[in-house]
């Protein structure tokens, strides 16, 4: 409203100034002739000249007024019936498509996947496959999760990639291009690792493939486009190697980290007895081995500690979110992978020593308050 009446404040100014009056003073503009006039005497003549002035100055304000008012709040109004179109239309785009996430509940990027998705209020099923024998998946060649079944009309569609899965469903939800067409912007490319293993990677997914007026729309600048590109790649490429290396820091956290992921996941009774304690002493040596890899320091709490204060400090003071007042994608990555330690110890030591957690507890009310 505030913004509206900025708008339209120079529309009256002008109007007032057309009929006698300064919106700056609140006075009648009057002419030398008038002031002198108004300066002979104070008999009748005078008192109705000097009366005459103010009187269509006051109604001249007071008109300008009304017809601001009344604009700002006939914008307001199509503001909010523009808000409602665009939601109706986002509805009608999700109430057509038919999902199904095949994900590990406890794995950072298929978090990500669910955030995004409760966020923007897309209803999806659920299939978390068994981490040992994977054969929910067996249907598909790419082997890893998050996989995400787009059922939209006749077409099925499979999305891989967690962050693949986030831009092209923001793509349809924002432009309503045809799913099935949105994909092909992210082509699968196959690369050679550091390790010198062969991985699958996909072109563009950080981009949302958005004419200009769409993306002027969503972002309203280039700026806020690229940085939310950034940080989308920052949790990718580093925050989500944080997590292994923190919750496996100790033989008793990594006990506690597989106790939780089996009580989460799709386990027999037999492989979950195995998976936690074979599988916590496991990862505690593979995490050893992945903080020698990215280099992080002998205590990995302060490697997370600082890049939970540097997400912070890029946040800001000035706004709640990256996405100023809601969530956008990178809000959304970087709580999304964080999130996969709650209720370990890691979790609330990051909490505790840290300033991220007003951040973190407003992207989870925005979750929590999205309409269902």
């Amino acid at each position: 409203m505030a913004h509206a009446a900025r708008v339209l404040w120079p529309r009256g100014r002008a109007l007032a100034w057309r009929l006698g009056c300064c919106p700056t003073l609140g006075f009648p503009a009057q002419s030398r002739a008038g002031f002198a006039g108004s300066a002979g005497g104070s008999g009748p003549a005078a008192t109705a000249r000097k009366g005459g002035p103010r009187l269509l100055g006051a109604a001249a304000l007071a008109l300008g007024g009304a017809l601001g008012l009344y604009h700002t709040a006939r914008w307001h109004l199509r503001a909010q019936d523009l808000r409602a179109e665009r939601s109706a239309v986002q509805l009608s785009l999700s109430s057509r498509l038919q999902l199904t996430l095949y994900q590990y509940k406890t794995c950072p990027f298929c978090s990500k996947v669910r955030a995004f998705l409760d966020f923007h209020a897309l209803p999806y099923q659920v299939v978390e496959v068994n981490p040992v024998r994977r054969a929910e998946i067996k249907f598909s060649s790419y082997r890893k999760v998050p996989i995400l079944l787009a059922q939209e009309g006749e077409s099925l569609q499979q999305l891989n990639d967690s962050s693949v899965i986030i831009s092209a469903l923001k793509t349809y939800l924002v432009s309503g291009q045809p799913l099935e067409d949105i994909i092909t912007y992210y082509p699968p490319m196959k690369a050679v690792n550091d390790q010198g293993k062969e991985v699958t990677e996909f072109c563009n997914k950080y981009w949302l493939m958005l004419d200009e007026k769409e993306a002027q729309r969503m972002y309203g600048g280039k700026e806020a486009r690229t940085e939310e590109m950034k940080w989308r790649q920052w949790a990718d490429d580093w925050l989500v190697h944080l997590i292994s290396p923190n919750v496996y820091r100790t033989p008793a956290e990594a006990l506690a980290s597989f106790d939780y992921i089996v009580k989460e996941g799709n386990f027999g009774a037999v492989e979950g007895a195995m998976a936690k304690y074979m599988g916590a002493a496991a990862m505690y040596i593979i995490s050893k081995r992945l903080k020698s890899r990215h280099h992080l320091r002998d205590d990995v709490r302060e490697d997370l500690y600082e890049a939970a204060n540097k997400w912070v400090a890029a946040v800001g003071k000035d706004r709640p979110f990256m996405g100023g007042q809601k969530p956008n994608l990178a809000d959304l990555a970087v709580y999304g992978v964080l999130r996969v330690m709650e209720g370990l110890e890691a979790f609330d030591d990051m909490m505790r020593h840290t300033r991220i957690q007003p951040w973190y507890l407003r992207v989870e009310k925005a979750i929590a308050e999205a309409p269902q």
